[in-house]
């Protein structure tokens, strides 16, 4: 609960942004497609090397990232002649693209942590921290990014 009471006074006092922008003084420079697929498919290669390929990495205008997913994985299988065909897709929201480096990593690892498991167990959760040490601090600021977002404005 003191989590939460740190972060009502960061948000009360107006001082959030100036917490996040301390911690996190620069977005990153990954602002395509292209750019987030070959960011992407560097961390697979490195840390889910024996997993299925990826088809596709986008930013999606789609997501909204504060009442829903901050991205979303899927994997679609389908008989294609006498073959069984099956893609992966990984989505992130767009409100990513201009967001610290260490955060767009986190939902990285997040979505390529989906492919080896699909449910958000044990195993999952330390497949996260297997791609970025820092999963769980990453996701509670990532937290407060979005908050920031929501009730004031854009830290960059």
């Amino acid at each position: 609960m003191k989590i939460v009471e740190q972060a009502n006074a960061l948000v009360e006092t107006n001082r959030l942004k100036d917490y996040l922008l301390a911690r996190y003084p620069q977005c990153h420079d990954i602002t395509n497609d292209k750019a987030l697929y070959q960011y992407t498919q560097s961390l697979k290669s490195q840390y889910v090397k024996k997993s299925s390929p990826l088809s596709k990495v986008v930013y999606d205008d789609k997501i909204h990232a504060v009442q829903h997913a901050l991205g979303t994985h899927s994997f679609v299988s389908r008989v294609q002649g006498g073959k069984l065909k099956s893609k992966n897709e990984i989505r992130i929201a767009r409100v990513f693209k201009q967001a610290p480096a260490p955060f767009l990593s986190m939902i990285v690892a997040h979505e390529l942590a989906h492919i080896k498991e699909k449910d958000h167990n044990k195993a999952f959760y330390k497949l996260c921290q297997h791609i970025e040490p820092d999963y769980f601090q990453l996701e509670l600021d990532c937290r407060l990014y979005l908050t920031q977002l929501e009730l004031f404005s854009p830290i960059y």
